[in-house]
């Protein structure tokens, strides 16, 4: 969001850029109504200016190197006068993801390489380098959080090259300003590419199937469009119905053809280039590093340890859910035949729409039953309500925190004790300048200064959400409920932040760490106990039936292990693309259906592409890592039946958790910290009892020791 503020200053020349001063808005909130467009690049550069000035100050120093005259400066600024450029960063690129438009999208083209060579004129100079050297093998006695962060440090700078040579350093400059432009056109591509597809409808016929909710998003997508008739788009709350409900057959297969092809045509989103690049930048970025592979370098830091224990992982959850899954999936087709003649062969455009007749069928649970009872504003009650029973904490909307887009909202989060906590912003719906899924975000990090003041995060969650229509409020799925409680799950790991350094707060963890506390809050969202606080009808008041949590329990597991293997498929392709030794010139067509076929039940379609459009993997943080999903389920699983056998809202095992777990970030190991919280490593035995699978299983690889 830009805004033209100049009717708040007599003339320009009064004018500051926002990002130059302090923003004097509630608890230093980012003032959004006050940014213009032409502030970004003049505080990137300032704010560029800045960090070098700060290095030479550093480096110049004639005193002895300490941990408090190298890293407590770079940590803890006592004016702030050095954070210049992560706080525009921090605005920029969260908006670029929630709310961007095409002189953004220009203006990151701009910024990308000269932001990547600055990162590395500051992780490549020798003599900061020096300085934290000899601070690594000679400093004061310090504290565990302090070792946690001088060891970071360091590694950090290995990782970053500063043990090459200055031929291996201007080789990496040149390979990682490519990798971050080629990432972020991989995102600007899958974004005008989904936006790019329409299905307009005008004949009612082709809404057959589908309930008054889908039809009437699909008539508000069409007024927002000025057009008659009815919209499908590629965002998940028009597309999923559609594909679950639509009985015209040729509609779905277009509308998931569509999905299922972005980034792969003949125009200039085409993504096959840039993932080729991707993949080749990172592998040879590793090896000059010394690694074997990309996965090597990741996991080096990261609980799994090594590439032989994700794959010992992935072998344990194909081992144990593939026979379950071609059941489900066998069970899927039987029905399809029966319903359409013997000789029906069902296409992937079909599983959704006919594994919905068989829920149907066997447990009579439909996801627009449940619809009528989570309706938004009772579920943002719910999920708040859940949090103040576990852990204390309240919400109050601030309607004088500024905010990017009228959908946002904000809140003042307060403890147990009424002192203040967190700002909490919220955005709901799907728009063109937003892109696909779910997300938490932060404005602002936790961390406690030099005078003891601890000062408190700004975390933001973002979805795309079933949106409001004119005929009734916006009603949620199930799966969008869980959704909400997935990424509320980061803002609390973000909100109940507590560590001397921003570096390691929150969600500063281990990559295979980090989706515990939201894998976790899913579990709630079947609980009976839970739904009885906020799932109330939005007409008539009346509570969600006994009866219907009954067939919510029941179904559970309703396609759980043909879920748990797309999701390791996806581990496998991640996987595969990073362990390349040599350079990957393959077709991305062939290279994905070999790479993830031990998880792929049934036929693949020869011409659609998950690799173009995976943008975890390709421009987001899970290269090398997508299998953290799988792993944290574990944990979470594990962790849950605690307060299963516990009590679910048993507060002193809440305050255990946030105490052990969500508060301390990265201060230790993320296993000390689990087993500090649950009393012993985590087994894989808690997701099969929770899934319904059968076996027993060996429990997760013990993780290195640092």
């Amino acid at each position: 969001m830009t805004s033209n503020d100049t009717g708040a200053y007599k003339n320009e020349k009064e004018r500051k850029n926002p990002f130059f001063e302090p923003y004097h808005t509630p608890h230093d909130t980012v003032p959004f109504d006050r940014i213009r467009m032409e502030d970004y690049e003049e505080a990137f550069m300032e704010g560029i200016r800045r960090d070098k000035e700060y290095l030479e100050k550093t480096v110049n120093n004639p005193a002895r190197p300490t941990f408090d005259n190298t890293l407590i400066t770079s940590e803890d600024d006592p004016d702030g006068y050095y954070d210049l450029l992560e706080r525009v960063s921090t605005v920029f690129f969260n908006l670029l993801s929630a709310e961007t438009n095409d002189e953004m999208d220009a203006l990151a083209q701009k910024m990308q390489p000269i932001l990547t060579q600055h990162a590395n004129d500051m992780r490549l100079d020798k003599r900061l380098f020096d300085r934290l050297r000899k601070v690594h093998r000679h400093h004061r006695r310090l504290t565990p959080e302090e070792k946690v962060l001088l060891e970071n440090s360091y590694q950090g700078f290995v990782r970053s090259g500063a043990l090459l040579d200055e031929a291996g350093k201007d080789r990496l400059r040149a390979l990682t300003e490519e990798a971050s432009l080629c990432s972020l056109q991989f995102s600007q591509n899958l974004l005008k590419e989904r936006n790019a597809f329409v299905l307009h409808l005008t004949d009612e016929n082709d809404l057959a199937g589908l309930p008054d909710s889908a039809r009437e998003a699909a008539a508000q997508a069409a007024r927002e469009r000025n057009l008659d008739g009815w919209v499908i788009t590629l965002d998940a709350p028009l597309m999923g119905p559609f594909m679950k409900y639509s009985e015209r057959r040729d509609l779905r297969r277009q509308v998931y053809m569509a999905y299922n092809t972005l980034c792969t045509h003949d125009n200039s989103e085409n993504n096959y280039t840039n993932c080729q690049r991707i993949v080749n930048l990172r592998r040879e970025v590793a090896q000059l590093l010394g690694f074997k592979t990309y996965a090597d370098y990741v996991l080096k830091r990261r609980m799994a340890s090594n590439v032989k224990s994700v794959y010992r992982l992935f072998d344990d959850l194909i081992s144990a859910y593939k026979p379950y899954a071609k059941k489900e999936i066998e069970a899927v087709k039987r029905l399809a035949r029966k319903m359409e003649g013997r000789s029906f062969k069902m296409q992937p455009w079909d599983l959704s729409y006919y594994s919905h007749k068989l829920q149907m069928q066997e447990y009579d649970l439909d996801s627009e039953m449940l619809r009528p009872y989570f309706e938004l504003s009772r579920v943002i009650d719910g999920v708040f309500g859940l949090a103040h029973r576990l852990y204390g904490i309240t919400f109050k909307e601030n309607a004088e925190i500024p905010v990017y887009h009228p959908d946002v909202k904000a809140y003042e989060v307060f403890d147990r004790d009424g002192s203040y906590l967190a700002v909490f912003y919220a955005d709901f719906h799907p728009r063109k300048g937003k892109r696909g899924g779910a997300w938490m975000t932060e404005y602002q990090g936790q961390w406690i200064d030099r005078k003891g003041v601890n000062v408190r995060p700004h975390v933001s969650v973002v979805m795309n959400l079933t949106k409001p229509t004119p005929e009734r409020p916006a009603l949620l799925t199930l799966g969008e409920v869980e959704t909400f409680l997935h990424e509320f799950g980061h803002a609390l790991h973000g909100m109940f932040a507590n560590t001397r350094f921003g570096s390691l707060s929150g969600t500063n963890v281990w990559w295979d760490f980090v989706e515990l506390p939201s894998q976790f809050m899913e579990n709630y969202g079947a609980e009976r106990d839970f739904l009885r606080t906020f799932a109330f009808h939005y007409q008539t008041g009346e509570p969600m039936p006994d009866e219907l949590i009954d067939r919510i329990h029941k179904s559970r597991n309703f396609m759980v292990a043909y879920g748990c293997l797309r999701q390791v498929s996806f581990g496998l392709l991640d996987m595969a693309y990073y362990t390349l030794r040599k350079p990957f010139d393959a077709d991305i067509l062939a290279f994905e259906k070999e790479a993830w076929k031990e998880a792929i039940i049934g036929e693949q379609l020869a011409d659609t592409c998950m690799t173009v459009q995976f943008s975890h993997i390709m421009a987001g943080g899970y290269a090398a890592g997508y299998y953290s999903y799988k792993w944290a389920e574990v944990l979470d699983a594990d962790a849950f039946s605690v307060f299963k056998k516990e009590g679910i809202f048993n507060q002193q095992t809440a305050q255990r958790f946030r105490d052990e777990i969500l508060s301390r970030g990265g201060t230790e190991h993320p296993m000390v910290l689990y087993r500090r919280f649950r009393g012993s490593e985590p087994t894989i035995d808690a997701l099969l009892k929770r899934n319904g699978v059968k076996r027993h299983s060996r429990p997760l690889p013990k993780a290195r020791k640092e």
